[in-house]
């Protein structure tokens, strides 16, 4: 049986080779700097959600590209060893796509990433006849084989949630396809043309039917049909902030395919993101089901003893 048939979340998307130095400061014109630590971990945002989702219990599986090269036998191993399904996974004579992060103490980081266009997946490079998954996640970098598969989700009522973090040619076509946008501040404001959140995401509700902006450590704002509302994010020692929003898609589609509730939801998926800040690269900081679940009652019992 092809294990792909049936899954708890589908990941579409992006796989890139994360090579992450922490450093002092951002290297400004023709400096040398020397890191003081250096991480090599598979990355991308449906690649990092899709082992959010395995890391968290559930099965997942991820659908993009990795070229037949070092960095691609890497990435497929470490997703296969997280207990990722790789049966959807093309590989090709393109280089797979590789990201070079470099981390300043105070967890924020500069990025440069590289992807041959040609690797991008052409229609019907892939089949899913056959497919059942409870929750399909889109991260807008497959943008021939995503409208269609969230088409496809559609006429069988399988949720479907879009990561947009940047205007794009593939979030903006799936922005209209989704059940849940969940995006970044820059995607809401150069989406919509507003130069507020809060309108952003009025917005953004003529669009798809529940959506989230994400604001880093300014939490997250909400509209679900008729209700919205916001919630902080949760304060840790951060230390790595790559992926974090990557980790929060990956916990929302686990929540939503084991039907928690919304808002213990957010909750949840805002935790999974604080702990990945907590330790450098992406991929070493996503947390287990029980590091989340200790945070969350860890976090309960404060409340408690304050009031």
């Amino acid at each position: 049986m092809d294990r792909i048939a049936a899954i708890d979340v589908l990941c579409v998307g992006s796989a890139t080779y994360d090579l992450v130095y922490a450093v002092e400061h951002h290297p400004g014109p023709d400096e040398k700097i020397r890191a003081a630590s250096f991480a090599g971990c598979g990355g991308g945002p449906a690649a990092n959600a899709a082992v959010t989702v395995a890391r968290l219990g559930l099965q997942a599986a991820f659908v993009g590209y990795l070229g037949r090269d070092m960095f691609g036998a890497a990435h497929i191993a470490e997703l296969q060893r997280a207990g990722v399904f790789t049966d959807r996974v093309a590989r090709g004579a393109f280089p797979s796509a590789v990201s070079a992060v470099m981390v300043k103490p105070d967890g924020s980081r500069a990025l440069v990433s590289h992807r041959n266009p040609e690797s991008l997946l052409s229609p019907g490079a892939l089949d899913f006849s056959g497919m059942k998954a409870r929750v399909i996640l889109f991260d807008g970098h497959e943008p021939s084989i995503s409208p269609p598969l969230a088409r496809y989700a559609r006429s069988r009522g399988i949720a479907t949630i879009l990561d947009a973090g940047s205007v794009h040619r593939g979030t903006a076509e799936l922005a209209d396809l989704v059940d849940y946008l969940v995006c970044s501040e820059r995607f809401g404001l150069d989406f919509t043309g507003e130069a507020r959140a809060e309108r952003a995401l009025e917005k953004l509700a003529s669009h798809a039917p529940n959506v989230i902006i994400t604001r880093g450590e300014k939490g997250l704002l909400w509209k679900r049909g008729a209700e919205s509302s916001r919630l902080p994010a949760y304060q840790v020692n951060t230390v790595d902030t790559t992926g974090a929003g990557d980790i929060f898609h990956g916990a929302l589609a686990a929540c939503l395919a084991r039907k928690k509730a919304w808002r213990k939801s957010l909750a949840y998926a805002s935790a999974a993101a604080a702990l990945c800040c907590t330790k450098i690269g992406a991929r070493p900081g996503i947390p287990s089901e029980e590091e989340v679940k200790n945070f969350l009652e860890e976090r309960e019992k404060s409340l408690h003893s304050k009031s």
